[in-house]
């Protein structure tokens, strides 16, 4: 049987993307509509202000999309509802059937399932960008493996995968 690597697990699941990583930058979830308070505090808040760096367009890096992919997504949305007091929305086709919640950042925690048998479980982040053609384009620059060229998700912008240092980063452009 012939060895499947990782860009071609990406490109055979692309039509349905999604994303994921805690509390790293600005992440967290934003409280229910009750107003009672279950947001996570950003780690990057406490930062020293030299270490809050921003970008060539200005903008602080930013996570649009954090992709969770698990095989047992309930259980992971129940943990993250009674620990940050949210509530995770219907599972949505255009980011491969990933249930939701609201980052207070405006972004999205997706939390989903395995597209396929060889897909493992992994947490990924999506930073925002202007112009996703030329940030995937700096990213194969600096030595990057782009696993899955800029593509479109209905109703969500546009996303690419690059593969850097073993670890797999999203991009995303509204």
């Amino acid at each position: 049987m012939a060895k499947t690597n990782r860009r071609d697990i990406l490109r055979f699941g692309a039509a349905s993307v999604a994303f994921p990583l805690l509390a790293i930058l600005d992440v967290g979830c934003t409280p229910n509509e009750d107003g009672t308070t279950g947001s996570m505090e950003s780690v990057t808040d406490n930062a020293p202000a030299e270490n809050k760096k921003e970008t060539d367009n200005g903008a602080a890096m930013k996570i649009q999309y954090l992709e969770i992919v698990t095989p047992d997504v309930d259980a992971i949305c129940k943990t993250y509802e009674q620990l940050h007091d949210v509530t995770f929305g219907e599972p949505d086709a255009n980011l491969g059937n990933a249930r939701t919640a609201k980052l207070p950042s405006g972004g999205l925690l997706g939390v989903r399932a395995p597209l396929r048998e060889t897909e493992e479980p992994i947490v990924r982040p999506y930073f925002l960008v202007e112009a996703i053609e030329t940030s995937v384009s700096k990213a194969a620059d600096a030595g990057a493996e782009i696993a899955l060229p800029p593509m479109e998700l209905p109703g969500h912008g546009r996303c690419a995968i690059f593969i850097q240092g073993g670890a797999e980063h999203g991009l995303w452009q509204l």
